[in-house]
């Protein structure tokens, strides 16, 4: 099976599944992907809005119903919450759709959110605002990086499999590697 059969049979579960957790490299190498013509933007975009809300709304509710054993069983979450608090009082519901760009607050905000006592459909329509918004910016730089990528390399197509193999590995690396440090350091957010 070739590259492109790969991508075009896994590719769009790849983007649900990944989005449904973090997401962010996931969501770049889909805009990638989608230049190269191996997926259709159109349906990047929808399948990683769609995924990307449903999980935090699983997270929101998970704040919401478990807010007390997940504070206790995770004390880097809970040190945010003070933050998360503040910023709620300051702008409202806006902070729904900002969370997701945060670095330490992609899982964390949803579930302090869901802890905040917030209305349950005024998450969800701040949600899906943040979703498509965070769908579009990142599979959009994924796609000008693509074609960033075809002027730098020009004709240089027969390595592309390889470029895209190194690109996952990097990204990936660097997942594991930001994943890891986090889990050593102070917690998701502080004094970043």
């Amino acid at each position: 099976m070739d590259l492109a059969a790969l991508i075009g049979t896994y590719g769009y579960w790849a983007v649900a599944l990944g989005c449904l957790l973090e997401g962010e490299t996931v969501l770049l190498l889909a805009g990638f992907a989608a230049h190269r013509g191996y997926l259709q933007w159109p349906v990047v975009v929808a399948v990683a809005a769609a995924a990307g809300f449903a999980g935090d709304m699983a997270f929101f509710l998970l704040g919401r119903r478990f807010a007390p054993q997940i504070l206790a069983r995770w004390p880097q979450v809970a040190a945010q919450r003070q933050r998360l608090d503040g910023w709620l009082q300051r702008y409202g519901a806006w902070v729904v759709v900002s969370v997701r760009f945060l670095y330490g607050f992609r899982i964390a905000g949803p579930v302090l959110i869901g802890a905040s006592g917030m209305a349950w459909t005024r998450f969800a329509a701040f949600n899906a605002l943040g979703a498509v918004l965070w769908a579009v910016l990142l599979t959009g730089l994924g796609w000008f990086f693509g074609q960033a990528a075809q002027a730098l390399l020009g004709k240089a197509q027969h390595y592309e499999g390889w470029l895209a193999l190194g690109v996952i590995v990097v990204a990936l690396g660097y997942a594991l590697w930001s994943r890891r440090r986090a889990r050593r350091g102070a917690g998701p957010g502080q004094g970043r």
